[in-house]
C-alpha cells in the first residue's frame, strides 16, 4: 500500500527525470534559456511537485486525483518540449528516445495510480 510519496516509484522517476533534464539543458544554447529551457524545466519538475502534493493531501480523493491528473498534463507538455528540443538539434536520438520512454512510464503509472486510489 502506498503511504506517501516516498513509497511511489513514480514520483521518484519523475525527480530524476527533471534532474536528467536540469542537466541536459545546461548544454542548450544562450537564446533558449529563458524560452525553451525555461518551459522544458518548469514542465518537468511539475510532474514530481504535482506527485508530491497530491500525497500531502492523498486523504481527499478527489483532490489527489486533481493533482495526479495535472501531473499527467505536465508529463505530456515535458514530452512536447522533449520533441522541440530533439527537432531542433539540441538533444540527440538516443538521449530523447530514453527521456521519451522515460515519459511514457511515468504516464502509465500516473493512469495506474488514479485507478487504484481507492486502495489507500
Amino acid at each position: 500500500m502506498i503511504k506517501n510519496k516516498k513509497d511511489s516509484r513514480v514520483y521518484e522517476l519523475a525527480f530524476d527525470s527533471a534532474m536528467k533534464l536540469f542537466w541536459l539543458t545546461k548544454k542548450y544554447p544562450k537564446e533558449e534559456e529563458y524560452s525553451l529551457v525555461d518551459q522544458i524545466m518548469k514542465a518537468s519538475r511539475s510532474v514530481a511537485a504535482s506527485i508530491r502534493e497530491g500525497f500531502a493531501k492523498k486523504q481527499y480523493k478527489d483532490i489527489f486525483v486533481r493533482h495526479v491528473v495535472d501531473a499527467l498534463g505536465f508529463c505530456e507538455e515535458t514530452r512536447t518540449w522533449l520533441d522541440f528540443s530533439f527537432e531542433c538539434r539540441y538533444l540527440e536520438r538516443g538521449k530523447h528516445g530514453e527521456l521519451s520512454r522515460k515519459y511514457d512510464e511515468i504516464r502509465l503509472m500516473l493512469y495506474k495510480l488514479i485507478e487504484n486510489c481507492r486502495k489507500f
